[in-house]
Parts: structure tokens; sequence; C-alpha cells
């Protein structure tokens, strides 16, 4: 972070391009052999508003994260949702 090698802390914000693509594939290879399986990321990536944007997109259920982080993330996660429509 401090050279500028990275945009932003993987440990704070998904890296959408990468492990995101695994979490796409994860969750429609598991949802292939069990329908309605419910999906979802904790941690410091479920309070951050780009993770959780990107969760909306891949079709993951719910985030969940610390609580105060709680407030901004709802915020996150209803404007993905209003987005989506």
């Amino acid at each position: 972070m401090a050279k500028g090698l990275m945009q932003s802390d993987p440990f704070m914000t998904l890296d959408t391009e990468g492990v995101g693509e695994l979490v796409k594939i994860a969750a429609e290879r598991g949802r292939a052999t069990r329908p309605g399986m419910k999906l979802g990321i904790c941690g410091e990536h479920g309070g951050d508003p780009g993770s959780i944007a990107f969760c909306e997109s891949a079709g993951l259920d719910y985030v969940s994260c610390s609580p105060y982080r709680v407030p901004i993330a709802r915020l996150a996660a209803a404007q993905a949702t209003l987005r989506k429509k």
C-alpha cells in the first residue's frame, strides 16, 4: 500500500477481479449442487461498500460485519439493491 502497488487494502476491500471471480465460481457450482443454498461473506469485507456492491452483483444473499460497520453496510446494501433494479 505504501509503495502504491495496490489501490486498496485486500484485507478490507474484496479483490473483485481475482478473488471475486473465485467467489462467483464457488456460488455457481455450490448452487448447482444445492439449489437455494444461502451464501454470504463476513468480516471486514462484509462492511465495505465496494465489497457489498460486488456481493449483490454476484448473487450472494447476505453480508456480516462488525457492529460499528452495520450502518454503512445497510446503506451500501440498499444502494446496491436499488442499482440492480
